[in-house]
């Protein structure tokens, strides 16, 4: 960017407080950006760990719900589902992190384990309404991580952009500003100083 203001001590002023200033600036986003990247890739690692838990859960629950089939027959099953009561309760808030609102989700599933402990109800049944109701709970909080690493992802995008808009742009522009009336202040005052020369040597003779 061509620097295009008047060599003056006014304006020298001026570019080095507008240096100052983007400097700041600049160390204050860059900073958001690494704390914003730390928080993302924290919460990557936290997704890709609880997709395991997920498949882990819902493949443990259908292998339960299979066993509790071959035990006591398909239709057993369905009556015995159909009478299941669970309780399930969503509260929602809000943690933000440099300035991004992130979503805290606490979801549960209401349990009386056992369910069914009568006589002539397989153990698989319960098992399968553990396992089911941990596999909504994981993936509630599956959910939450998700939403909280697009909103981080598209923040750290907007900071980058602007982080690089001050190092490539506006930082060279202000340097290269303080730079250029320095240079050509020094060299007004050199030329008046060689002038005052010139005029006190006229002057002496």
């Amino acid at each position: 960017m061509r620097v295009n203001v008047a060599a003056t001590k006014t304006n020298l002023l001026k570019m080095r407080k507008s240096l100052e200033l983007t400097r700041e600036g600049y160390e204050l986003l860059d900073e958001k950006r690494r704390i914003l990247i730390n928080e993302l890739t924290s919460l990557v690692r936290v997704m890709d760990r609880l997709q395991r838990q997920a498949y882990e859960s819902l493949r443990l629950g259908y292998a339960a719900l299979e066993q509790a089939v071959v035990a006591m027959g398909r239709r057993k099953v369905e009556e015995l589902s159909l009478s299941v009561e669970t309780e399930q309760t969503i509260r929602i808030s809000q943690r933000r992190v440099m300035g991004v609102s992130l979503p805290v989700i606490d979801a549960k599933v209401k349990q009386n384990s056992p369910y069914f402990s009568c006589p002539g109800v397989s153990f698989y049944v319960d098992e399968t309404i553990t396992r089911f109701s941990s596999f909504v709970e994981i993936l509630t909080s599956l959910a939450e991580k998700k939403i909280a690493v697009l909103r981080l992802a598209r923040e750290v995008k907007k900071t980058i952009r602007k982080v690089n808009a001050l190092e490539k742009i506006y930082l060279p522009y202000y340097k290269d500003g303080v730079k250029y009336i320095n240079d050509r202040l020094d060299e007004e005052s050199r030329d008046a100083f060689s002038m005052l020369k010139i005029i006190k040597k006229n002057l002496a003779h």
